[in-house]
């Protein structure tokens, strides 16, 4: 049965494509052109980027606090770019819609080893309300977004850290030129700002409108070519008509209070290129600042054994020790004479409160740990390739639904080890808890997006799907691991009997209470993170290609271990002070400390720099979304490995 639900999932992923138009399965296979063959250029959603700090200094103070986090599509009205006379959009991936692609065809015609200079697209009359949102975005470093042969058309970065070269993903919506106030007087009256005496300088926006397109191409012979390679260099250029192409020397200054008529061209130059097909995304894909990556590595794994071997040793000279003496003696005599974790054998295993939540959260994180888990492996094998836009996203997708069934059994179990009836109640909800907290959260966030027109808005049939995928994909595989682990886990085999009444619980040291104890023991699985979370955030909000899998399979390996470790070591302490209350303490030691720098990592990672309302909230809102996320998967293993510990000394003893 299980494999049928299986089968199941890509056979309502293709069906899916009726409702979304956005399903597909992208080929590996290369395209081979022929001299003179079209060479669709495709169009993306306009996309903020992290090359606005560059301007935005103590010494150069724009004025403009506001922040964008959000993209636009291309076609938006307000940007009144050149369209062609059929506007088709184009199938994308579930991932990719979620995350905003929006991809259109385009006006250009580009036919290989066919050189263009200075064609035209079209003419358009750019409002002055018009004007000043574009302005307002390319100072705000809005990178355009365009497609050729499915790679992304790109600018030349030169990388200081590493003094290499490579291709970034997008190209400018506008240039900036920062003016002072001795250059702004010359520019003459018309053009003259107030200035505050705080401010000491601002931002000229120019807007492109000529694209220097170069195509790189691999010769094959027998007149078979291929793309490996597209840049972009975009210029503004002030012209009275359409047919004078030459630079007047003059950039494009959107007036903000009439009318802008501009003049849209382009040119293609075709280059041959040494590179193959097989490897021409290796331009693209750009390791960011290895050294510190492979030293917060090294680092981090120099602590983990440390770590582990003085938590192996301790544990194990300790219980060693312990179980040799209580074993030995007169259960019936010495019994009161012994202390630590011995004493509390019969409240140890005693359910905790609101035990029915716990299984809950316990389940969806161990969910989110395998899917997480799996998703990196398979990326860091090469299986999710960056030509297949959103393929990260959607196996991500996929596999939390197919993994239901494992958060499922792991919840039922957990809920019969804490002797638990009530389980019809535990089948239902644990597929719904969690990820309908999720959907909650991304609906209201979309609503967002929605008010301001962006791209990233997720459509409603989308929506539809989505939710229908969850009702007859991931709520069926999760009833039958319920099921399977009703019927068949022993967890509710304890090795001692619970006392009826509760044994007092001793005064602790402040820095074994639950919250000091969490905030001490998240600077660990943190720390093994903090550097990838970086990259990970500027992929996520500024478009960039993250592909350092590598560092951070090892790095979420990392995670794990020192969550793991840190729990065990912190539970077994308590223990040994005769707290038996471990359960939710190991789930928030394990959960909420990580979660907590994690979000305070966000925010420093803006330098408190983000203005308007709907940019804070979308990033506050996905912020807390994922430390909520990383609170319930770190917590799981952290609850997991304490209940490891837990089962396995207390089976060494002699109890009655």
């Amino acid at each position: 049965m299980l494999s049928f639900f299986l089968q199941r999932v890509f056979v309502l992923v293709l069906v899916g494509q009726f409702f979304t138009d956005a399903f597909y399965l992208p080929g590996v296979a290369p395209t081979t052109y022929h001299e003179g063959d079209s060479i669709p250029l495709l169009v993306n959603h306009l996309t903020p980027s992290q090359f606005f700090k560059h301007y935005d200094t103590d010494h150069h103070d724009t004025g403009d606090k506001e922040r964008f986090l959000y993209s636009y599509d291309y076609y938006y009205s307000k940007f009144h770019f050149c369209r062609p006379d059929h506007l088709e959009k184009q199938p994308e991936s579930l991932g990719s819609i979620i995350f905003g692609d929006r991809i259109y065809n385009s006006p250009f015609e580009l036919h290989l080893l066919k050189d263009t200079e200075c064609q035209t697209l079209c003419k358009a009359v750019i409002p002055g309300d018009d004007a000043k949102f574009i302005n307002k975005l390319i100072k705000n470093g809005f990178f355009q977004n365009w497609i050729v042969d499915r790679l992304p058309a790109a600018k030349k970065v030169h990388d200081v850290k590493t003094n290499t070269d490579f291709y970034g993903n997008g190209f400018e919506l506008g240039l900036v030129d920062v003016v002072d106030d001795e250059e702004e007087r010359d520019l003459g009256e018309d053009k003259k700002n107030v200035f505050t005496p705080r401010q000491k300088s601002r931002l000229i926006p120019y807007f492109v409108n000529h694209y220097d397109i170069q195509i790189e191409y691999h010769d094959r012979g027998n007149g078979d070519y291929r793309i490996v390679g597209v840049t972009v260099t975009p210029a503004s250029i002030k012209r009275d008509g359409p047919d004078k192409c030459d630079s007047t020397g003059e950039s494009l200054v959107l007036s903000e209070t009439e009318d802008n008529q501009v003049f849209f061209t382009y040119s293609v130059k075709y280059v041959a290129s040494d590179t193959v097909w097989a490897t021409r995304w290796d331009k693209y894909l750009h390791v960011y600042d290895p050294k510190i990556q492979w030293f917060s590595l090294i680092n981090f794994s120099t602590i983990v054994v440390l770590l582990s071997s003085v938590m192996v040793h301790s544990l194990y000279s300790a219980l060693k020790n312990d179980l040799a003496r209580y074993n030995e003696m007169n259960l019936d005599n010495d019994f009161e004479e012994e202390t630590g974790w011995k004493l509390i054998h019969g409240d140890v295993f005693r359910s905790p409160e609101r035990a029915m939540l716990l299984s809950v959260f316990v389940g969806s994180g161990a969910q989110l740990a395998l899917m997480t888990t799996t998703t990196i492996l398979f990326a860091c094998l090469g299986f999710l390739s960056p030509s297949s836009r959103g393929s990260l996203t959607t196996v991500m997708f996929l596999l939390y639904a197919i993994f239901g069934s494992f958060g499922s059994f792991t919840s039922m179990a957990t809920y019969k080890f804490f002797n638990g009836k009530n389980w019809r109640t535990n089948l239902v909800l644990t597929p719904i808890l969690i990820p309908g907290s999720i959907l909650a959260v991304v609906v209201a966030l979309n609503f967002f997006l929605i008010f301001v027109h962006s791209s990233g808005a997720i459509p409603f049939k989308t929506m539809i799907v989505i939710i229908f995928l969850w009702f007859i994909v991931s709520i069926p595989l999760s009833a039958i691991g319920s099921l399977m682990a009703w019927k068949k886990c022993n967890w509710d085999q304890h090795p001692a009997k619970t006392n009826q009444i509760a044994r007092q619980i001793p005064f602790q040291p402040w820095y074994l209470k639950t919250l000091p104890a969490s905030l001490i023991a998240g600077i660990f699985p943190f720390g093994s993170i903090a550097v990838e979370l970086y990259f990970i955030y500027s992929s996520l909000w500024f478009n960039k290609i993250y592909y350092m899998f590598g560092f951070l399979f090892f790095s979420f390996l990392l995670l794990i271990l020192t969550t793991s470790l840190i729990t065990i070591l912190l539970t077994y302490y308590s223990l040994c002070l005769e707290n038996w209350k471990w359960q939710w303490r190991s789930f928030i030691i394990g959960g909420c400390g990580c979660a907590f720098y994690v979000f305070c990592h966000s925010i420093l990672f803006t330098k408190f720099r983000l203005g308007g309302l709907t940019t804070v909230v979308l990033y506050l809102g996905y912020s807390s979304l994922i430390s909520g996320l990383c609170c319930l998967m770190t917590g799981a293993i952290g609850f997991l490995s304490s209940l490891l510990l837990v089962k396995k000394i207390y089976s060494c003893i002699k109890v009655d």
